[in-house]
Order: structure tokens, then sequence, then C-alpha cells
């Protein structure tokens, strides 16, 4: 697969009912039905030597926090092993209708985040392994983790299948409804909070209103206060061991300081001159090395505390390291820094990106640096604050944002003439859910075993 243009562009001139159609007649080559089929080959690579292989090119301490935290449960594992569904879903055949994939959707991948505008948008939050590839990628990836997540919260058959559909069905009306949208009205599209209030019933409305109004608070000024302490009358990162860890020197000797300025320098080349001026009002003050997420714990991440003209005008900046996707092999990216590649996708995919969303180089590692909090979080996937009744309403909302985010990067009007206005699909793909849930958690098995055997370190910390 590759990201050329120009076969995007070309398909763009054709109408929108010619597109409609062409997706239609695909269904002959590629039946919708066989989505659902999945049978694990025998010569299938050992899903733990793919965990290993990461983990050569991770911190090695840190590497046993990341087996911790997949030993947790399934859902847990899924999470962590984008790069073990990546190699189970290379060898099937797919739509040849390309989008910019998210590479590791999920349910726990979406949340909430202030637009430039300063309004409330729901979307996904998660790019580290975007890139060009077939929407229905994604979408499976997706159905799975309905299905596992609501297991993991006690859900049982009958639950865990309403929660895939849910997300399978909303992605697939929805794309039907980008598909008949001009280009600008599409690309200006957002999910606001006004749009999830809509689509939630009445008596969920309170507790979501309670949800959004909390996130806003998710400033800059709250961050100061709940990750910093006064040191010598200063501010301070607050240090929690293994997790948020004060280093002086990196691995190549220099200090963190002065590795920080050349990181910076090469960062502010990435943004437009406006956000470069804005940026240039701030100073680093000070910076800690943080373990993140699942599936990215052992690669490089910094926060990084950055001062205004005055004590409470703070900017907080999270560097985080950018390795190539897992689906690498089977596609082309068009950029040689790998921060590049998660940023322009989260660009293409989010729409109204963080201001200072950019890239930088230091010592032949490649990052992606964006904001550590601006509104974000508030409506996300949170064990204990879920409703397993209501689970399906949570899962629709992010079958909607993934068709929002693939209608932007590809041909809405193909995927949705391909998807149709019948059950076929969405059968198709709870199918599939179930079937990758069952190797999943034949998966975490394994990993459960090669920890009790020695094979892998697992740390006792999981934070």
């Amino acid at each position: 697969m590759s990201n050329k243009p120009s076969s995007h562009f070309q398909s763009k001139q054709r109408s929108i009912e010619e597109r409609l159609a062409a997706g239609k007649e695909l269904r002959k080559k590629i039946p919708r039905a066989v989505h659902g089929d999945f049978n694990p080959s025998p010569d299938r690579v050992d899903p733990i030597a793919i965990l290993e292989k990461q983990a050569k090119t991770r911190l090695p301490f840190l590497v046993p926090i990341r087996y911790a935290r997949m030993l947790e449960s399934p859902f847990a594992f899924l999470r962590g092993g984008a790069a073990i569904m990546a190699a189970d879903l290379a060898p099937y055949k797919t739509t040849g209708i390309d989008v910019q994939t998210c590479g590791d959707m999920h349910v726990a991948n979406f949340g909430l985040y202030a637009s430039v505008e300063r309004n409330l948008i729901f979307g996904i939050n998660d790019f580290d392994e975007t890139i060009p590839g077939p929407w229905e990628w994604d979408l499976k990836r997706l159905a799975t983790s309905a299905v596992t997540s609501c297991r993991f919260l006690g859900g049982d058959v009958k639950l865990c299948e309403e929660a895939a559909r849910s997300a399978v069905k909303s992605y697939r009306k929805k794309m039907k409804q980008y598909a008949y949208m001009g280009n600008l009205d599409l690309w200006y599209s957002s999910i606001k909070d006004t749009d999830i209030l809509s689509m939630i019933p009445h008596y969920m409305r309170k507790n979501a209103l309670h949800i959004l109004s909390k996130a806003r608070t998710h400033t800059n000024i709250q961050v100061l206060e709940n990750l910093t302490d006064i040191i010598d009358k200063k501010h301070k990162l607050r240090i929690n061991e293994p997790f948020m860890v004060r280093e002086t020197k990196t691995m190549f000797g220099r200090t963190i300081i002065e590795a920080l300025d050349i990181l910076m320098e090469d960062y502010s080349k990435s943004l437009a001159n406006d956000r470069r001026y804005l940026l240039g009002h701030y100073k680093v003050a000070d910076a800690v090395r943080k373990v993140v997420g699942v599936g990215s714990v052992g690669t490089r991440c910094w926060v990084v505390y950055l001062e205004g003209s005055y004590k409470n005008d703070p900017l907080f900046l999270q560097i985080k390291e950018a390795q190539p996707s897992v689906y690498a092999s089977d596609s082309i990216s068009l950029y040689k820094n790998e921060g590049e590649r998660v940023v322009a996708g989260q660009r293409l995919l989010q729409g109204s990106a963080d201001i200072f969303l950019g890239w930088a180089q230091l010592d032949g590692t490649d990052y992606y640096i964006r904001q550590l909090h601006d509104m974000k979080g508030g409506l996300a996937f949170d064990p204990h604050k879920l409703v397993l009744s209501n689970y399906h309403e949570y899962t629709a909302l992010c079958g909607w944002a993934l068709a929002l985010a693939h209608a932007k990067s590809g041909d809405a009007a193909m995927i949705a003439g391909y998807a149709g206005n019948s059950n076929e699909l969405d059968d198709a793909m709870v199918r599939f859910a179930f079937a990758y849930d069952k190797l999943t958690i034949s998966d975490h098995k394994a990993l459960v075993a090669a920890a009790e055997s020695g094979r892998i370190k697992v740390s006792k910390e999981t934070e």
C-alpha cells in the first residue's frame, strides 16, 4: 500500500454516485461477509516473540513495566499488542480503499480535547501507529476491543455483541452521512459536546454535563497545581519513581538541559511561524522522564515544564519517542522522521489539532511533541465509571469518531457504498471480533506462562 496523493485526488474527481456505485461493485470482489473470517495460521508468529522484538528498541529497565501492565487482563494485553494484531491482519485480503488509519484503534484511545477555538471535541487521542492503510484494519480492531473490554468489565456474550455491533453500525451509518457532505463541511466537522449530549439518553445527561464541565478545568494552571511542588521558591515537577524520574544526563552524556535546548530548537522549526513566535515566549524550567500508556512503555518520553512571563503562565509539553508504525511493513510512509508521520496523521485524522503539535530529532531518535494537558480527558474509557447497560452508547460514539477520521482522510462515498445499508458488514465484524477476542485470551495466557517460566521479567509496579 502507499500514500500517493494522485490516486486519492483522481478518485475524488468522480461524482458521489459514481463512487458509491464503485464501492458497491467492490462487494463482488471482496464480499462483506469475508471480513468475519479469521483462522490463525498454524505457523503464526509467536506473539511473545513479537513483544520481545519490540523490547529490543526500548529502554530495557522499563520493559518489565510494560509486561506487568499487559498482564493485568486480556484487554490490557490487546491494548499493548498492536504489533501482534498487525501481523495477524496482514495476510488477509482488504478492500484496497485506503485511509489514514489510527493503527492502534481501541475503545481506550478516545477522549475529549480542546479545539483551536477552545471548544470541547470528542475524538481519537493516540496516533503513535498512524499510517495509510485499509479502513477495515481500524474497524476490526475497534470491534474487537469492544468485545474484549466489555468482557473485562463483566459483560456477558449479549452485552459484548451489542457493544461491538453498536460501534460498527454507528461507523457505517455516519460514513453514509459523510459521503454526501461537501469537502469543506466535512473538513470542519467535529463531534462537539452538544453532539454527545444529543445522542445519549436523557437520564445520562446530568452526569455527562458534569464530565464535560470537569474537562474544561483540565488546563495548564490545574496541571501546575497537580504535577509540581514548590522547591526553593520555584515550581518543580513532582517525582514518582519509576514512573516520573528526574535525570541529569542523556544516554549520550549531555545534560538534560543541553539535550532539551537542541531538541527544542529542532522542534520549533516544525511549527508554523505564529506558533513558533508564541513558543518563543516560554523557557524550559524543568523536565522529567515519564512512563506512558501500555503499548508505549519503554519508549523515551519526557514531560517538560516551561514558564512564560510570570508564574501563572505555564506550558506543559510531552516529548514522546516515535518509532516506526506496527504496520510499517505493509505501507509506505511519506516521512523520514517518524515524529512527522505521527503529527501529519494526527492533523489529518483529528482536524483541529493541538497548536503546539510538532516533531524533532535528537541523537538519531525521532520524537513528536504536544501539550500534556489542554482540556483533555473526561469522557473516555474508564472501567470505574462505565455502566455496562449503557456501554453500547459509548462504543457507538467511538464508531462515529472513527468514521469521521476515515472520511476526512479517505473516500467516504466508496466506503459507504461498500458498507451498504444492511447489517451484513456489522455481522461480519462482530464475528471477527469474537474470533479475535478468543485469540487474545489465548495470547494473554501465553504471556502469563512466559512470566511464570522466567522467559520475561515483570515489574512488581504498574503505577
